[in-house]
């Protein structure tokens, strides 16, 4: 995935492709194809605390700045400014940026003389590494100079007491995390090494543009906490900067090394794709996979989010089974199990504490598992999950947190509490839902019925009856099949109160493996001509009065339109699946998503789009259950 200088040299387009390169634990490093941070987020160093949503940023960047044969400095960085200023235009001097691997690297030029950039993170720590080096001509005096700051990722921080000081030649501690600089010729350090300059001055008012259009705070102030200095005289020469945080004392290998490592660790993720849209949503799905202390986990988004149960379990096949990660899903699921309280997970913690406002992230865990144990022939599995399950199946029949319980009358799925959103679209402004969808909801009920049959299958599996489930199944399917469909032909999005509305949400109906409709291609059709999109389908029908074209503004104006016409790219999932299901094409589906790839989050899947044309991308620009569904979606069009 290579971009030139048209693309490079023009902020609108250059800063609107972003990269973003992971490290296991929540962390990451994450930028623009031009260099232009855009977002409070935008660091070399974004530390995980105790939960992937804790994070700090750390080390903002390194500027370059080279004097060719002793010439004027040249400014290779790029930054906005409070009152519009672009200083430096170092982007103008961009050649190319590329995504090699899935890590970013940019070349800059100045007539003869070419500089190269790369850098990786050091998967499982919180540690970047940042190579610049001499590609041709020369020889260049190179300055890396370090804007530091340490605050909380949601924040910003502005001129005062950082504490920065000199650790040993060529290191230098900032707050929480160390920098190390190395002059190498060859990949091999140099004896000169790189010279550090310690310097102090506070760069006030660097401008974040997305922030300002999402209605943040937009300004923030970096300390240019010194330089590394290095002489390049031949091609190959590098200064080399390292960056980490953790324990300090413990110095990572050499910045060549973790490149060299972090690449191979790539080409072994991707060895068994079978084309290019595999590896890079393979690649792509690795960014989503953690290990915390509680054992595997998933980032929901990048930058701003931290595990959410919900996505986790959407998720699973995609990020697990299709990535040849099942021993990892295994355990994952394994440690949400021992979570599960009153029969239900946890949706999230992100907001420092624990939520339960969920009604259907646990019966996307049924489905989860009984995917895994399917595919992975995991019987073991079946058989020690099967207490949690039962006790899933136990709450849900006598009553849990939410007012989520059975009707008994029909046996379907009831749910709803006040001031509550409580399945997928849990937008809330002011404190009150946007889309409640309180009462009889179409997607919990298909996950419903589709977790009876789960559990009923897997209880066979274990050698165990499951006559009692499989008679509960039946009488909720017919229920189902009886009272959903509408006079137009379509599933009521919400029963008791009814709620017509034409939705994405009926496609779980259709689409998951005990779907408790059968597939008709006239209602399928008519789903996707109201709903599809090249990005995925809307949330709601352009034609309902309370559709909203664009996702956009402050954060109420989003929230108002995040399920009300947005898109959502993970729905393509569902979407193929039920067309799969009613002997109607997929294999074109995925044109557009896969176009995508270069024009947002690269490499990635966004989290929402407009539901107006050109569908310009919104929310997350790395998804996990957008990359995780397009990967699935993808893998079976092409068995097809």
């Amino acid at each position: 995935m290579r971009f030139g200088t048209q693309t490079c040299g023009d902020l609108a387009l250059g800063a609107a492709r972003e990269w973003v390169v992971a490290d296991g634990r929540g962390g990451y490093a994450m930028g623009t194809a031009s260099g232009l941070r855009t977002r409070r987020y935008h660091a070399l160093l974004v530390v995980a605390g105790d939960t992937p949503a804790s994070r700090h940023v750390g080390l903002a960047a390194l500027d370059p700045v080279v004097r060719v044969g002793g010439g004027a400095p040249v400014r290779l960085a790029v930054h906005e400014w409070a009152d519009g200023t672009i200083a430096p235009q170092g982007h103008l001097l961009l050649e190319e940026f590329a995504l090699v691997d899935g890590l970013p690297r940019w070349r800059w030029r100045i007539g003869a003389t070419v500089l190269e950039r790369e850098l990786a993170v050091r998967h499982g720590s919180s540690c970047v590494a940042v190579i610049t080096r001499l590609v041709c001509g020369g020889p260049v005096e190179l300055s890396l100079e370090a804007l530091c700051t340490w605050r909380d990722q949601h924040g910003e921080r502005h001129a005062g007491h950082l504490p920065v000081h000199e650790a040993a030649a060529g290191a230098v501690v900032a707050d929480a995390y160390r920098l190390r600089g190395a002059f190498t010729r060859g990949g091999v350090p140099a004896p000169d090494g790189a010279r550090w300059s310690p310097d102090g001055t506070w760069l006030l008012g660097v401008h974040h543009r997305m922030e300002a259009a999402r209605g943040y705070v937009p300004h923030e102030d970096l300390l240019l906490a010194g330089r590394f200095t290095a002489l390049l005289a031949e091609p190959g020469d590098a200064l080399e900067v390292t960056a980490w945080a953790g324990d300090l004392g413990v110095e990572p290998p050499p910045a060549t090394d973790i490149v060299e490592a972090e690449r191979a660790r790539r080409w072994s993720l991707a060895a068994g794709a079978a084309d290019t849209v595999t590896t890079t949503l393979t690649l792509a799905a690795d960014a989503f996979v953690v290990t915390t202390a509680a054992g595997p986990d998933v980032v929901a988004g990048y930058p701003w989010f931290g595990a959410w149960s919900r996505d986790t379990m959407t998720s699973y096949e995609g990020l697990f089974l299709a990535t040849g990660r099942a021993e990892q899903g295994r355990e994952l699921l394994r440690a949400y199990a021992a979570t599960l309280s009153e029969g239900m997970l946890a949706n999230t913690a992100d907001g420092g504490t624990v939520g339960y406002n969920t009604a259907d992230a646990t019966l996307w865990f049924l489905h989860a598992v009984d995917r895994h144990v399917r595919a992975a022939d995991d019987d073991d599995l079946a058989a020690e999950l099967l207490p949690a399950l039962d006790g899933i199946l136990a709450a849900h029949l006598r009553g849990t947190r939410y007012g989520i319980k059975v009707d008994e009358s029909d046996g379907l799925l009831v749910q709803g509490a006040d001031g509550e959103a409580l399945t997928w679209m849990d937008a809330r402004v002011d404190g009150m839902p946007v889309t409640q969808r309180a009462g009889k909801a179409v997607d919990v009920n298909a996950l419903w019925c589709n977790g009876l049959a789960a559990l009923a299958a897997l209880r066979e599996r274990a050698g165990r009856h499951a006559d009692d489930v499989r008679r509960r199944h039946a009488v909720t399917e017919a229920a189902f099949r009886r009272r959903f469909p509408a006079p137009a032909g379509h599933l009521h999005d919400v029963l008791d109160p009814d709620d017509a509305a034409l939705r994405p949400n009926q496609l779980l109906a259709y689409a998951l493996p005990y779907a408790p409709m059968e597939p008709d291609p006239v209602v399928l059709r008519r789903i996707a001509d109201a709903l599809l999109t090249p990005l995925g389908p809307r949330s709601l029908d352009p034609a309902d009065p309370a559709y909203r074209p664009h996702h956009g503004g402050d954060l109420r104006e989003r929230d108002r339109a995040y399920h009300q016409g947005t898109v959502w790219p993970w729905l393509i999932g569902p979407m193929s699946d039920a067309l799969r299901r009613a002997g109607l094409p997929t294999r074109d589906l995925l044109t557009g998503l896969v176009a995508h790839l270069g024009d947002h989050g690269l490499g990635s899947v966004s989290e929402t789009a407009d539901g107006a044309a050109p569908h310009r991308a919104t929310g997350c620009p790395f998804q996990a259950w957008s990359v995780a569904e397009t990967l699935r979606a993808h893998l079976t069009s092409t068995d097809q």
